[in-house]
Protein backbone atom coordinates (compact mmCIF):
# COMPACT_ATOMS: atom_id res chain seq x y z
CA UNK A 1 0.00 0.00 0.00
CA UNK A 2 1.28 3.40 -0.74
CA UNK A 3 2.04 6.12 1.20
CA UNK A 4 -1.65 7.37 2.60
CA UNK A 5 -2.45 10.75 1.05
CA UNK A 6 -3.01 12.41 4.12
CA UNK A 7 0.58 11.39 5.49
CA UNK A 8 1.65 12.55 1.81
CA UNK A 9 0.70 16.11 2.60
CA UNK A 10 1.72 15.72 6.05
CA UNK A 11 5.45 14.68 5.19
CA UNK A 12 5.66 17.55 2.73
CA UNK A 13 4.77 20.20 4.99
CA UNK A 14 7.49 19.12 7.21
CA UNK A 15 9.88 19.26 4.20
CA UNK A 16 10.61 15.67 3.18
CA UNK A 17 10.90 14.90 -0.40
CA UNK A 18 8.83 12.48 -1.51
CA UNK A 19 10.32 9.98 -4.14
CA UNK A 20 8.66 6.90 -5.97
CA UNK A 21 6.00 4.52 -3.43
CA UNK A 22 7.84 4.79 -0.17
CA UNK A 23 11.12 6.67 -0.85
CA UNK A 24 12.30 9.64 0.90
CA UNK A 25 15.01 12.36 1.88
CA UNK A 26 15.23 15.49 3.77
CA UNK A 27 17.83 17.59 4.76
CA UNK A 28 19.43 16.86 7.85
CA UNK A 29 19.93 19.50 10.67
CA UNK A 30 23.80 19.03 10.48
CA UNK A 31 24.09 19.52 6.68
CA UNK A 32 22.11 22.75 7.13
CA UNK A 33 24.66 23.94 10.26
CA UNK A 34 27.36 22.93 8.01
CA UNK A 35 26.00 25.01 5.02
CA UNK A 36 25.44 28.48 6.97
CA UNK A 37 27.62 28.19 10.11
CA UNK A 38 30.48 25.45 9.43
CA UNK A 39 29.42 23.37 12.09
CA UNK A 40 29.19 19.93 11.73
CA UNK A 41 27.31 16.71 13.06
CA UNK A 42 28.77 14.04 15.16
CA UNK A 43 29.46 11.41 12.17
CA UNK A 44 31.60 13.78 10.84
CA UNK A 45 33.55 14.29 13.91
CA UNK A 46 33.83 10.68 14.53
CA UNK A 47 33.99 8.95 11.34
CA UNK A 48 34.92 11.40 8.70
CA UNK A 49 32.19 11.95 6.39
CA UNK A 50 31.04 15.40 4.96
CA UNK A 51 28.09 16.65 6.93
CA UNK A 52 26.91 18.72 3.60
CA UNK A 53 27.44 15.81 1.41
CA UNK A 54 25.60 13.67 3.37
CA UNK A 55 22.04 12.03 1.60
CA UNK A 56 19.64 11.00 4.47
CA UNK A 57 17.15 9.14 3.08
CA UNK A 58 14.91 5.95 3.89
CA UNK A 59 13.69 3.34 1.10
CA UNK A 60 10.09 2.59 3.41
CA UNK A 61 9.19 6.28 4.56
CA UNK A 62 6.31 4.87 6.22
CA UNK A 63 6.74 1.24 6.92
CA UNK A 64 7.76 -0.17 10.52
CA UNK A 65 7.45 -2.95 12.73
CA UNK A 66 7.99 -0.29 15.97
CA UNK A 67 6.16 2.12 17.28
CA UNK A 68 8.55 3.72 19.77
CA UNK A 69 7.28 5.90 21.86
CA UNK A 70 10.02 8.10 21.70
CA UNK A 71 9.89 8.58 18.05
CA UNK A 72 10.25 11.83 17.00
CA UNK A 73 9.15 10.76 13.38
CA UNK A 74 5.75 9.97 13.83
CA UNK A 75 2.43 11.10 15.42
CA UNK A 76 0.87 8.57 17.63
CA UNK A 77 -0.11 5.37 15.34
CA UNK A 78 -4.16 5.76 15.85
CA UNK A 79 -3.74 9.33 14.01
CA UNK A 80 -0.79 7.98 11.47
CA UNK A 81 -1.51 4.40 11.05
CA UNK A 82 2.15 2.72 9.14
CA UNK A 83 2.41 -0.02 7.29
CA UNK A 84 4.07 -2.79 8.82
CA UNK A 85 4.96 -4.22 5.66
CA UNK A 86 4.02 -3.01 1.96
CA UNK A 87 1.39 -5.23 -0.29
CA UNK A 88 3.45 -4.17 -3.11
CA UNK A 89 4.50 -0.74 -5.33
CA UNK A 90 7.56 -1.14 -4.33
CA UNK A 91 10.39 1.14 -6.08
CA UNK A 92 13.37 0.44 -7.96
CA UNK A 93 16.75 0.72 -6.27
CA UNK A 94 18.14 3.32 -9.37
CA UNK A 95 14.91 5.03 -9.81
CA UNK A 96 15.16 5.38 -6.43
CA UNK A 97 19.04 6.74 -5.96
CA UNK A 98 18.39 9.20 -8.81
CA UNK A 99 14.87 10.59 -7.72
CA UNK A 100 16.70 11.26 -3.85
CA UNK A 101 19.89 12.65 -5.60
CA UNK A 102 17.23 15.23 -7.25
CA UNK A 103 15.53 15.82 -4.35
CA UNK A 104 18.61 16.63 -2.31
CA UNK A 105 19.39 19.15 -4.95
CA UNK A 106 15.78 20.44 -5.22
CA UNK A 107 15.80 20.89 -1.26
CA UNK A 108 18.89 22.64 -1.27
CA UNK A 109 18.18 25.17 -4.13
CA UNK A 110 16.92 27.98 -1.43
CA UNK A 111 20.39 27.82 0.32
CA UNK A 112 22.17 29.32 -2.63
CA UNK A 113 20.77 33.02 -2.06
CA UNK A 114 21.17 32.63 2.16
CA UNK A 115 24.15 35.04 2.63
CA UNK A 116 25.26 33.14 5.37
CA UNK A 117 26.00 30.06 3.37
CA UNK A 118 29.45 28.95 2.53
CA UNK A 119 28.88 28.83 -1.76
CA UNK A 120 32.33 26.02 -2.25
CA UNK A 121 29.95 24.08 0.31
CA UNK A 122 27.00 24.30 -1.62
CA UNK A 123 28.66 23.34 -4.56
CA UNK A 124 30.10 20.18 -3.11
CA UNK A 125 26.43 19.79 -1.75
CA UNK A 126 24.85 19.08 -4.91
CA UNK A 127 27.01 15.90 -5.66
CA UNK A 128 26.43 13.62 -2.10
CA UNK A 129 28.60 10.62 -1.48
CA UNK A 130 27.22 9.66 1.56
CA UNK A 131 23.72 8.07 1.93
CA UNK A 132 22.48 7.63 5.57
CA UNK A 133 19.91 4.97 4.71
CA UNK A 134 17.93 6.05 8.03
CA UNK A 135 15.47 8.75 7.80
CA UNK A 136 12.71 6.65 9.31
CA UNK A 137 10.60 3.44 8.94
CA UNK A 138 12.59 0.29 9.50
CA UNK A 139 15.11 -0.19 5.79
CA UNK A 140 15.29 -3.62 6.57
CA UNK A 141 11.50 -4.28 5.74
CA UNK A 142 12.61 -2.51 1.64
CA UNK A 143 12.95 -6.15 -0.32
CA UNK A 144 15.56 -4.79 -2.92
CA UNK A 145 18.05 -3.01 0.19
CA UNK A 146 20.97 -4.88 -1.70
CA UNK A 147 20.35 -3.85 -5.08
CA UNK A 148 19.94 0.24 -3.31
CA UNK A 149 23.16 -0.51 -1.49
CA UNK A 150 25.32 -1.84 -4.68
CA UNK A 151 23.48 1.22 -6.72
CA UNK A 152 24.90 3.50 -4.16
CA UNK A 153 28.43 1.90 -4.31
CA UNK A 154 28.32 2.09 -7.53
CA UNK A 155 27.90 5.43 -7.08
CA UNK A 156 31.18 6.17 -5.42
CA UNK A 157 28.60 6.80 -2.24
CA UNK A 158 29.40 5.44 1.31
CA UNK A 159 26.72 3.93 2.89
CA UNK A 160 25.40 3.74 6.99
CA UNK A 161 22.71 1.53 7.18
CA UNK A 162 20.37 1.80 10.47
CA UNK A 163 18.42 -0.98 11.78
CA UNK A 164 16.65 -1.97 14.43
CA UNK A 165 17.75 -5.36 14.48
CA UNK A 166 14.57 -6.86 13.55
CA UNK A 167 14.97 -8.43 10.42
CA UNK A 168 18.04 -10.31 11.23
CA UNK A 169 17.82 -12.77 7.63
CA UNK A 170 17.58 -9.86 5.99
CA UNK A 171 21.02 -8.87 7.05
CA UNK A 172 22.36 -11.93 6.60
CA UNK A 173 21.62 -12.21 2.94
CA UNK A 174 23.06 -8.08 2.36
CA UNK A 175 25.52 -8.38 -0.60
CA UNK A 176 27.35 -5.85 -0.87
CA UNK A 177 27.17 -4.56 3.20
CA UNK A 178 27.00 -0.66 3.80
CA UNK A 179 30.13 0.31 4.85
CA UNK A 180 29.07 0.90 8.25
CA UNK A 181 25.77 -1.17 9.83
CA UNK A 182 24.10 0.55 12.79
CA UNK A 183 22.26 -1.66 15.03
CA UNK A 184 19.59 0.35 17.56
CA UNK A 185 19.47 -1.40 20.36
CA UNK A 186 17.13 0.83 22.77
CA UNK A 187 16.36 -1.38 25.45
CA UNK A 188 18.38 -3.43 27.95
CA UNK A 189 15.86 -6.26 28.23
CA UNK A 190 12.92 -7.87 26.98
CA UNK A 191 10.46 -6.31 29.67
CA UNK A 192 12.06 -2.69 28.62
CA UNK A 193 11.95 -3.35 24.45
CA UNK A 194 8.50 -4.37 24.81
CA UNK A 195 7.30 -0.85 27.00
CA UNK A 196 9.87 1.35 24.92
CA UNK A 197 9.86 0.20 21.10
CA UNK A 198 5.89 -0.90 21.17
CA UNK A 199 6.43 -3.39 18.67
CA UNK A 200 4.01 -5.18 16.16
CA UNK A 201 5.65 -8.42 16.05
CA UNK A 202 5.43 -11.10 18.63
CA UNK A 203 9.20 -12.39 18.55
CA UNK A 204 11.49 -8.73 17.98
CA UNK A 205 13.38 -9.37 21.14
CA UNK A 206 14.14 -12.77 20.00
CA UNK A 207 14.75 -11.49 16.33
CA UNK A 208 17.27 -8.76 17.91
CA UNK A 209 19.02 -11.26 19.49
CA UNK A 210 19.47 -12.95 16.48
CA UNK A 211 20.82 -10.05 14.78
CA UNK A 212 23.42 -9.66 17.57
CA UNK A 213 24.69 -13.09 17.28
CA UNK A 214 25.34 -12.76 14.06
CA UNK A 215 27.19 -8.82 13.61
CA UNK A 216 30.62 -10.67 14.28
CA UNK A 217 29.98 -12.73 11.09
CA UNK A 218 29.93 -9.98 9.10
CA UNK A 219 32.79 -8.48 7.42
CA UNK A 220 31.79 -4.68 7.60
CA UNK A 221 32.28 -2.08 10.18
CA UNK A 222 29.38 -2.20 12.70
CA UNK A 223 28.13 0.14 15.23
CA UNK A 224 25.62 -0.35 18.15
CA UNK A 225 24.21 2.04 19.16
CA UNK A 226 21.90 3.15 22.80
CA UNK A 227 19.53 5.57 22.66
CA UNK A 228 18.93 6.51 25.88
CA UNK A 229 15.77 7.80 27.82
CA UNK A 230 15.95 9.18 31.20
CA UNK A 231 13.56 7.12 33.16
CA UNK A 232 13.52 4.60 30.97
CA UNK A 233 16.18 3.12 29.60
CA UNK A 234 19.40 4.77 31.09
CA UNK A 235 21.31 2.50 33.57
CA UNK A 236 21.29 -0.89 33.60
CA UNK A 237 24.80 -0.97 32.32
CA UNK A 238 25.80 -4.61 32.77
CA UNK A 239 22.76 -5.69 31.13
CA UNK A 240 23.62 -3.59 27.95
CA UNK A 241 27.14 -5.03 28.12
CA UNK A 242 26.11 -8.52 28.35
CA UNK A 243 24.41 -7.76 25.19
CA UNK A 244 27.45 -5.44 23.54
CA UNK A 245 29.65 -8.58 24.34
CA UNK A 246 27.52 -10.64 21.84
CA UNK A 247 27.61 -8.57 19.27
CA UNK A 248 31.53 -7.65 19.67
CA UNK A 249 31.11 -4.27 16.64
CA UNK A 250 33.90 -2.30 16.30
CA UNK A 251 32.27 0.85 17.96
CA UNK A 252 29.63 1.63 20.82
CA UNK A 253 27.31 4.65 20.33
CA UNK A 254 25.71 5.97 23.69
CA UNK A 255 23.25 8.82 22.81
CA UNK A 256 20.83 11.16 24.35
CA UNK A 257 16.72 10.85 23.36
CA UNK A 258 16.30 14.34 22.42
CA UNK A 259 12.81 16.46 22.70
CA UNK A 260 11.31 17.27 19.50
CA UNK A 261 9.18 16.62 16.75
CA UNK A 262 6.23 14.59 17.90
CA UNK A 263 7.68 12.60 20.58
CA UNK A 264 6.65 15.74 22.54
CA UNK A 265 2.93 14.69 22.34
CA UNK A 266 4.36 11.44 24.66
CA UNK A 267 7.72 12.04 26.55
CA UNK A 268 8.37 15.24 28.87
CA UNK A 269 11.86 17.16 28.71
CA UNK A 270 13.15 15.30 32.06
CA UNK A 271 13.23 12.64 30.30
CA UNK A 272 16.04 14.10 27.70
CA UNK A 273 19.19 13.36 29.29
CA UNK A 274 21.86 15.67 30.08
CA UNK A 275 25.21 14.79 28.22
CA UNK A 276 26.86 14.39 31.73
CA UNK A 277 24.54 11.29 32.13
CA UNK A 278 25.55 10.39 28.91
CA UNK A 279 29.11 10.49 29.50
CA UNK A 280 28.76 8.77 33.06
CA UNK A 281 27.03 5.59 31.58
CA UNK A 282 29.48 5.13 28.61
CA UNK A 283 32.41 6.00 30.62
CA UNK A 284 31.22 2.83 32.74
CA UNK A 285 29.85 1.08 30.05
CA UNK A 286 33.26 1.45 28.47
CA UNK A 287 35.04 -0.16 31.71
CA UNK A 288 32.21 -3.30 31.68
CA UNK A 289 33.34 -3.62 28.04
CA UNK A 290 36.59 -2.95 28.07
CA UNK A 291 36.68 -0.45 25.01
CA UNK A 292 38.19 2.44 24.92
CA UNK A 293 36.19 5.81 25.81
CA UNK A 294 37.08 7.32 21.96
CA UNK A 295 35.25 10.68 21.41
CA UNK A 296 32.66 12.31 21.88
CA UNK A 297 29.88 15.84 21.33
CA UNK A 298 28.28 17.24 24.23
CA UNK A 299 25.83 19.35 21.72
CA UNK A 300 24.48 16.09 20.51
CA UNK A 301 24.40 14.32 23.85
CA UNK A 302 26.51 11.40 22.19
CA UNK A 303 30.19 9.08 23.35
CA UNK A 304 31.68 7.03 21.45
CA UNK A 305 33.52 3.64 22.49
CA UNK A 306 36.19 2.05 20.37
CA UNK A 307 36.85 -1.44 20.44
CA UNK A 308 40.95 -1.39 19.62
CA UNK A 309 42.10 2.13 19.00
CA UNK A 310 45.16 0.48 17.47
CA UNK A 311 43.35 -2.29 15.38
CA UNK A 312 40.01 -0.23 13.91
CA UNK A 313 40.85 2.82 11.78
CA UNK A 314 37.83 4.93 12.88
CA UNK A 315 37.79 7.84 10.13
CA UNK A 316 36.78 7.01 6.66
CA UNK A 317 37.70 10.70 5.55
CA UNK A 318 35.58 11.08 2.30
Amino acid sequence: MPVLPHVREMLRKQHYYLVGEHGAVKLCHWLKKKLTEGRACYKENFYGINSHRCLQMTPAVDICNHACIYCWRYQAPQEWPLNVRSSGGWDDPRELVEGLIEGQRALLTGYKGNPKTNLRLWEEAQNPNQAAISLSGEPTLYPHLSELIEEFHRRGFTTFLVTNGTMPEVLERLDPLPTQLYISVDAPNERIYKSLCRPYIRDGWERIKKTLELLPSLDTRKVVRHTLVEGWNLGYVKDYARLDKVASPEFVEAKAYMFVGYSRQRMRIDNMPSFERIKSFAEELSRELGYTYHAEQPPSRVSLLISDPKRVKVRLDN
